[in-house]
């Protein structure tokens, strides 16, 4: 509890006391100073002039303008505007010029690979991967094994209108269900798919892959799309077989999986979703991943 006494020096310090004790604790008079006392009252003067000024308080459904009418959210805007309005004749350019004249303008080049880059981060990685490494289903776009083929054009058009998206434009192949729709036998699965992993050089039975020949050629009629070598046809998006790249796996169980359920994966249409020069942006980068032909 605290006494009153009359006001004294305090002895250790040198510094008058305020009068006030408590437990035999003596309070030192040390006012603020006078500067830091102005400092303070000026805050709280701009303050005021900051409410009136800028915007300030929550209403229920707005809020207070300001009499300045400052808007962060409208330079915002406007910054975003003019970025946009310094892009639109490099825009126009990538949609007009053909590939070749982009890829001679260094300027025009940089601008869509940074554009393609960007927009393959935003709608792309999520399924092939931030590096376009691709992942089970999904194809790496790093290496020069296309199903649908890699030419500029062709990534293009892939890009543009999919694959079994439902655009009319779209991509479009399916593997038959040889398991499931009855169409060859466990056995005969099994020989097949020795027979595939013994196209890409893979350890196989050699008698059971001697049999998935024939059902490879016949029976199963796999070469009307894969061909007879089984290098695939890019026309029917029919992959390369002796690749020894995989879209669902090179395993043994995965290739027998393939034929029972014959896979096939939907990428979508972007043709609508992104304009033009975006589509074009992302044909170029993923163009020059490694893989373009």
């Amino acid at each position: 509890m605290a006494d009153k006494h009359e006001q004294t020096v305090d002895p250790h310090t040198g510094t008058a006391t305020t009068g006030h004790e408590w437990d035999g604790i003596a309070e030192l008079n040390t006012p603020l100073p006078r500067w830091w006392l102005w400092t303070f009252y000026a805050c709280i003067i701009w303050s005021f002039a900051y409410w009136v000024a800028y915007p300030t308080w929550p209403l229920v459904s707005d809020y207070t303008k300001g009499i300045l009418g400052y808007s962060e959210r409208t330079n915002v805007t406007e910054a975003l505007q003019a970025v946009r309005d310094s892009q639109a004749k490099l825009n126009e350019a990538i949609v007009k010029d053909s590939f070749a004249d982009i890829k001679a303008n260094p300027q025009l080049l940089n601008f869509a690979m940074a554009g393609g880059k960007v927009a393959f981060g935003d709608n792309c990685a999520a399924c092939h991967g931030r590096g376009a490494q691709g992942a089970a289903g999904f194809p790496n776009l790093n290496d020069d094994n296309w199903l649908w083929g890699g030419t500029f054009d062709q990534i293009l058009q892939t890009i543009q209108y999919g694959i079994r998206s439902g655009h009319p434009e779209a991509r479009i192949s399916q593997m038959p269900a040889f398991g499931v729709d009855g169409l060859l036998t466990p056995s005969q699965i099994d020989d097949t798919a020795e027979f595939v992993r013994s196209l890409s050089n893979l350890p196989h039975d050699g008698a059971a892959a001697e049999r998935g020949k024939a059902v490879f050629q016949g029976d199963g009629a796999c070469v009307t799309c894969h061909g007879d070598d089984g290098k695939g046809n890019q026309e029917v998006g029919a992959p390369n077989l002796t690749a020894n790249i995989w879209l669902y796996g090179g395993t043994k169980e995965a290739i027998v999986t393939q034929i029972t359920t014959g896979h096939g994966g939907v990428m979508p249409a972007w043709s609508g979703r992104l304009d033009p020069a975006t589509i074009k942006k992302l044909a170029i980068y993923v163009h020059s991943l490694g893989g373009g032909q």
